[in-house]
């Protein structure tokens, strides 16, 4: 538990570090997911401002750590803009349990609802099911 609790950790120093220029992986991710998480403006979801942008592979999953509350509803997309990949998401509680949630995937395309019962940390996981190691994009939104 203490080893998952630290990656997540790892994860979020990595992927909120300033960055570069952006290459263009980066910028097809982000566009690509951005595509995506619109579908749920339709529903009254905001998008969050931010995303978080890292490195992924079948072996290397990334885990990004969330402060969520209660009375929310939010959804968790992700991509990586190359249409070999399958991408999923999935999200856990403060102590890496997995929780219930709504699953999408579609391709290098996935994404996450979830309303939480208690406010506080959540982790949410990114991983790479078939695909070359490739760059994702991850933002959430919310209402």
């Amino acid at each position: 538990m203490t080893r998952f609790i630290l990656a997540a950790l790892a994860a979020c120093l990595v992927l909120t570090s300033p960055s570069r220029a952006e290459t263009d992986d980066q910028v097809t991710a982000r566009s690509d997911v951005i595509d995506l998480a619109g579908a749920f403006q339709n529903d009254g979801f905001k998008i969050r401002d931010g995303n978080f942008i890292g490195q992924i592979s079948k072996d290397h999953s990334q885990i990004v750590a969330v402060n969520l509350y209660s009375g929310n509803a939010y959804w968790f997309t992700a991509s990586t803009g190359q249409k070999l990949d399958k991408l999923k998401v999935s999200l856990f509680d403060d102590s890496g349990k997995p929780v219930s949630y709504m699953p999408y995937q579609s391709g290098p395309r996935a994404a996450a609802g979830f309303s939480p019962d208690a406010s506080g940390l959540y982790y949410v996981k990114v991983a790479l099911q078939e695909g070359q190691p490739a760059t994702f994009c991850l933002i959430y939104s919310y209402k």
